[in-house]
């Protein structure tokens, strides 16, 4: 704004030196930058939109003569003992949403729980019988 002929309002100040505080640091331009920045308006909606995208595996029931066929290589390899290499697939339930993942662990059998109704390994995992799709051992071609 021109406030006479060629001198302009602010020209008494505009070559002073930036003023810098005695009491604080100067900040980083980094961090100023950031003040800046979008602000995130709705907080977890991308994490939301990820976790809604995210697949899950339906669960599918063995038929009776399936699960007898299971149960019987279940018998089979815990009348072998312990210490037998085997890979059990299985299914996993997602904690967050309808449905899981099928995971195939390879370990040796340590014993059964009777209690809880569970196979475990010797690197201590526990598997429910009763989410096991499919055993494959060794023991089984003796």
């Amino acid at each position: 704004m021109e406030t006479s002929g060629n001198h302009h309002q602010y020209d008494d100040i505009i070559h002073l030196p930036h003023h810098q505080s005695s009491l604080r640091p100067h900040m980083p331009l980094r961090d100023r930058a950031a003040q800046f920045s979008p602000f995130a308006a709705l907080t977890g909606y991308d994490q939301a939109v990820e976790e809604t995208a995210r697949l899950t595996d339906e669960r599918h029931n063995l038929g009776e003569d399936a699960r007898d066929a299971l149960d019987e290589k279940l018998g089979r390899l815990l009348r072998a003992g312990g210490g037998q290499q085997v890979s059990i697939t299985y299914f996993e339930p997602d904690m967050r949403k309808k449905g899981g993942a099928y995971q195939t662990v390879h370990g040796n059998l340590k014993t059964y729980d009777n209690l809880e109704r569970a196979v475990v390994l010797e690197d201590g995992t526990r598997i429910p019988a009763d989410s096991i799709l499919d055993l494959e051992s060794d023991a089984f071609s003796c």
